[in-house]
């Protein structure tokens, strides 16, 4: 127990007077999502604990000590504060108890004092959530914040066993306006549009800049610690593979969903990385695969809840969904795991059409409602089939609200024939927007058979989801 009591006195530099968390640490920009998320673990009316949930490596534990250091800046005494990764050797076999125990006895704390307890990687304590829940009912006048990457089995386990007692507070990737924001070049490439009626509409300055920054994004920038570390920059494969990839499919009980051979789920989430944006059949994937159609439900179902993936449904020209939708589509949810697996892209790349299809998808799912809304659009059109990327349906009427066709090329507005699916949507379906293009760096706008359509470079598309989305959240 002395040792113990030494690591935390370690992992707790605020206990000394005038120290704070690690001036690195300290440097890094927040996450967009930060103001919410702080307060949510602010408050202290309500009895529950605070479950931080997200993919690894996405800032969850500098997020973590920017919380301690904004408690410390509003007048909290570091002695109240406790933070413990419970990845730490020592802390193995022990109870969360244990160590609350340990940190009211070190500094005295009276019964009624209210203190801040913080869990790092908590899904390294077995049957976690009972000692979670069980330290909520407990301990009232402590505010209890967990965090974890294991986030296929803490949003079971915090769901089954937490209700009523956890709040959960996802941390997804980060967005492309994040990641210029980190990278220290949002407001030198992008200018907000300032006329009447034009509020979060923006302009690329320098659309080539604005480019080689979206290539860096699908390449590294869904990771803050890529995009502010130069050495886990230049080899992300070898720095986070591991973390990213290894962990959660081969050891964050991928066996709660039923999941034996984690080998064979590794194999799958390689070809679907490998694939992100084409559309799938469980029957072709069946066959290919030679694994059991049950089998890749199974781990389709625990690579989305673990933030890996996203399953996007069809939808026809009549914009109703398949009554046996044989087909899907599957998109990473960070686009920079594909070069974490498979080494870097060049912006003439084959599969850039894909991943900044892919791009405009993550942006989305930071918005979980949006995010419901979205399909693919398939249909027949007498010999020719037709396409579209992205149709919202509203929530009430489930009539289609916008589309949106992504294009990594400048082709498109010289060959405007090749929109016919866009066209026969708009016809049949009054938009609440005009359909819009993506190009590679053309803006501007046509008109095809009476029907407007906008043209935007994919990077600044980007931006302008993920800047408005932050926006309407904080």
């Amino acid at each position: 127990m002395q040792e113990v009591r030494r690591r935390l006195s370690l992992d707790n530099p605020w206990w000394r007077a005038g120290s704070g968390i690690d001036p690195e640490e300290a440097g890094w920009p927040r996450r967009a999502y930060f103001p919410h998320f702080s307060r949510l673990a602010s408050e202290t009316r309500v009895r529950r604990a605070v479950v931080l949930i997200g993919p690894r490596r996405v800032g969850k534990t500098v997020m973590l000590k920017h919380f301690i250091q904004s408690l410390l800046d509003n007048g909290v005494p570091g002695l109240r504060i406790l933070f413990a990764s419970l990845d730490t050797p020592l802390y193995s076999g022990r109870s969360l108890e244990s160590l609350v125990q340990a940190f009211i006895e070190m500094h005295q704390h009276a019964a009624n004092e209210q203190l801040w307890v913080i869990f790092d990687e908590v899904q390294y304590l077995k049957d976690w959530e009972v000692h979670l829940k069980s330290l909520v009912d407990t301990y009232p006048q402590l505010r209890f914040v967990a965090s974890g990457s294991a986030a296929a089995a803490l949003r079971m386990k915090s769901r089954e066993s937490g209700a009523g007692r956890f709040s959960e507070f996802v941390l997804p990737p980060l967005t492309f306006a994040e990641y210029l924001d980190f990278a220290g070049v949002e407001h030198q490439l992008i200018n907000e549009l300032d006329d009447a009626g034009s509020s979060g509409r923006y302009l690329a300055t320098d659309i080539d800049a604005l480019n080689r920054e979206f290539l860096n994004y699908l390449n590294y920038g869904g990771f803050p610690e890529a995009v502010m570390n130069p050495v886990v920059r230049a080899n992300p494969a070898r720095f986070l593979r591991q973390d990213i990839i290894d962990k959660v499919l081969l050891k964050d009980l991928p066996s709660l969903y039923g999941i034996s051979d984690t080998q064979e789920l590794n194999r799958f989430f390689n070809v679907l990385a490998f694939n992100t944006g084409d559309e799938l059949g469980l029957e072709d994937l069946s066959k290919h695969a030679n694994i059991p159609k049950q089998k890749l439900s199974d781990y389709l179902e625990y690579l989305e809840a673990a933030h890996l993936i996203r399953r996007v449904h069809r939808i026809d020209e009549n914009a109703l969904r398949m009554q046996r939708a044989r087909t899907f589509k599957v998109y990473l949810t960070n686009p920079s795991v594909r070069a974490a697996l498979f080494g870097f892209v060049t912006s003439d790349d084959e599969a850039m059409g894909s991943l900044a299809e892919t791009a405009v998808w993550s942006q989305w799912l930071h918005d979980t409602d949006t995010s419901r809304s979205l399909h693919y659009a398939r249909w027949k059109s007498g010999r020719q089939t037709l396409e579209i990327d992205i149709v919202s349906l509203n929530a009430q009427t489930q009539k289609p609200r916008f589309a949106v066709e992504i294009k990594w090329s400048d082709r498109i507005p010289g060959q405007l024939q090749e929109l016919r699916a866009l066209r026969e949507l708009a016809v049949k379906h009054p938009l609440a927007r005009q359909p819009l293009v993506t190009t590679r760096t053309y803006t501007g706008q046509a008109e095809l058979d009476g029907i407007a359509i906008e043209f935007m470079p994919v990077a600044l598309h980007c931006y302008t989801i993920a800047r408005n989305l932050l926006r309407t959240r904080n």
